[in-house]
């Protein structure tokens, strides 16, 4: 295509997009302006579908109607963009394309204006071609501006901006005030590592990029601001997985003089003015709740998904005093035996068992072995993998009757010391239900929300020898518990809540620490010192000093709301440009070396590998 080819562009705007024309547009003069999305000559007649973000119109170039612009036609490649002048006529074919918006009509074209051309694509993005595209992640996230241009993208990323737009009208509703907190802030290191930025200005100091706008958010409601939110951008240098990046979106909420229940019933609002607005579904409100203990004691995990049964059952009624010494050992000292029904497992063969037990229950899940009860749906006698000599069938009666399992079942059991064998016994229950066709990721849901709340307070590392904070250091013990915050802090409850939906944790809180006090108390169960505590959280203290009120808020994962939303598999499938599981942008090649003279002006040396050695 030569240069003498372009011409101006002398249509002008455009009249309609390209998802705009239907019946009633019939015998209009419309412009309309695009990417080739597909192309078919049918000897000297062309047929060129038109693509922009709207939608597809199929445009006619007829050498009987226009030859110079047939002729045009017939050089057209994908992705080449055009400017079309026509008429819009009725369709003589449109049943093949019924699905397509636009399938009633199509425009035969006056003139054509060749806005640019375009290189062979390293993979197609046609709407036709490219539902399914066979493109590798890498190659697709280098090309991401060619990516976004296919129809499952590009709507991922139209469903997002929507989310955007309901967030922000209910909150506006709620008399919320939209607050922007600085992105270079202090670096408090309390959890995830900080991305770090180093200044210019004041030599060997640094700025941090916000893990979250916890503490700016919380002085707000010293302020007086009584109602804040923010779509907020925020950081972890952590390693990543499908579900997590460096840099993420939450959707950050606090509130003054809250509650628990007001938190639930304005975060419950929210989630159901997106899904009204995104997916026309009316969420059953309010959300069940369940105790973080209730959670791990009958699903295994603090996030269970409720889409399928499979609940854990507590066995050690069963097999009190049954005279096996796996089982006996382990209750003696306080553990438990767990297990869960296999709807439909009774007929499974002894080989899948036993790998499951050896790939799975012992080398995935660190777990000491897999017991198992089958009841074959045939009618005939109970399957153990004990003997009924070393474990008497009564017990093994006692606890299938316990789980309610039926003839055709299997009940699969494991011991150990709680409450690591209920979470072993949790992400089994994810395997098999994975295993049995149970959990499908859909875009149609259904949706199965819970609210967790009651979280421990603190967890202790072995490791470090010291109690962390399970939320962050500024969140509330509840009020009954407060009394052992400095006797027995890992039995101290928490004033914190998850929401969680199949299975997923899109959003937690608490209501926070008001008190000077009580955070210096908090502070020295976590090992911070008076010194330190000024040092870091100098500011907040500071800021309790005058007539702060109580407080406490939520910060939802919107990425993650997203990638529901869509029924995809990755974040990177929801965010515009995304980093990779290496923490790089291949795209624009980012992180990237940067100029000496710009490491001198920021106080930088590099150390190599080689000088780090020595």
């Amino acid at each position: 295509m030569s240069v003498s080819q372009f011409k101006v562009d002398s249509h002008g705007r455009r009249t309609h997009t390209c998802g705009a024309l239907r019946a009633e547009h019939v015998g209009q003069t419309v412009v309309l302006k695009g990417w080739v999305d597909s192309r078919r000559d049918l000897g000297g007649l062309i047929f060129v579908d038109l693509r922009d973000r709207y939608g597809i119109t199929q445009i006619v170039f007829n050498p009987e109607h226009n030859a110079e612009t047939a002729k045009m036609a017939e050089s057209l490649r994908f992705e080449f963009v055009l400017s079309v002048k026509g008429t819009v006529r009725e369709r003589e074919v449109a049943a093949k394309h019924a699905g397509m918006p636009t399938a009633a009509i199509e425009v035969m074209a006056d003139d054509l204006i060749l806005l640019n051309t375009s290189e062979p694509l390293p993979f197609m993005v046609s709407a036709a071609e490219s539902r399914e595209t066979t493109a590798s992640e890498d190659l697709r996230l280098k090309y991401r501006y060619l990516d976004l241009r296919r129809q499952e993208l590009k709507n991922n990323v139209l469903l997002r901006h929507r989310v955007y737009q309901a967030v922000r009208r209910f909150y506006d509703g709620e008399d919320f005030v939209e607050v922007e907190t600085p992105v270079l802030m202090k670096s408090t290191p309390e959890g995830a590592r900080d991305y770090l930025v180093p200044s210019r200005v004041h030599a060997g100091k640094f700025f941090a990029l916000p893990q979250s706008p916890q503490t700016y958010k919380q002085i707000l409601m010293v302020a007086g601001m009584d109602r804040y939110f923010q779509i907020v951008k925020c950081f972890r240098d952590e390693d990543l997985r499908a579900d997590r990046q460096p840099e993420f979106t939450q959707i950050d909420v606090e509130m003054t003089f809250a509650t628990e229940d007001l938190v639930f019933e304005t975060a419950e609002g929210m989630l159901a003015q997106i899904w009204k607005d995104v997916k026309g579904v009316d969420l059953e409100l309010p959300f069940p709740r369940m105790t973080y203990d209730a959670a791990i004691r009958t699903y295994g995990s603090d996030k269970p998904d409720l889409r399928f049964g499979m609940e854990l059952h507590d066995l050690n009624p069963a097999f009190k005093g049954c005279g096996f010494r796996v089982f006996d050992s382990v209750i003696d000292e306080g553990g438990a035996v767990v297990g869960f029904v296999v709807k439909g497992g009774g007929d499974t063969g002894r080989g899948k068992l036993d790998k499951l037990d050896k790939d799975i229950v012992r080398k995935k899940l660190g777990g000491g072995g897999l017991i198992h009860f089958r009841l074959p749906s045939d009618g005939s006698e109970l399957q153990s993998s004990v003997k009924a000599e070393v474990l008497p069938t009564e017990f093994v009666q006692k606890a299938i009757e316990q789980t309610g399992a039926e003839q055709g079942d299997m009940v699969l059991v494991m011991a150990g010391a709680a409450p690591k064998v209920f979470m072993q016994m949790g992400d089994l229950r994810l395997h098999m239900a994975r295993e049995e066709g149970l959990v499908e990721e859909s875009a149609d849901g259904p949706w199965k929300f819970l609210w967790v709340t009651d979280f421990p307070l603190l967890e202790y590392d072995e490791d470090e020898g010291r109690f962390f904070a399970m939320h962050h250091p500024f969140t509330s013990p509840q009020a009954e518990d407060m009394d052992k915050l400095g006797t027995d802090p890992g039995a101290v409850r928490a004033q914190a809540y998850d929401v969680v939906l199949n299975g997923s944790e899109i959003g937690g809180g608490s209501i926070r620490i008001h008190n000077s006090e009580v955070q210096r108390q908090m502070f020295d169960a976590l090992g911070i010192d008076e010194e330190e505590a000024q040092m870091r959280f100098g500011f907040l203290l500071d800021a309790f000093r005058y007539g702060a009120p109580p407080h406490g808020g939520i910060a939802f994962g919107l990425d993650r709301i997203v990638m529901l939303l869509t029924g995809a598999s990755s974040l990177r499938d929801v965010i515009v440009f995304p980093k990779t599981q290496s923490a790089q942008e291949p795209m624009v090649q980012s992180p990237d070396v940067v100029d000496a003279h710009q490491l001198r002006d920021l106080h930088i040396q590099l150390i190599t590998k080689e000088d780090d050695a020595d």
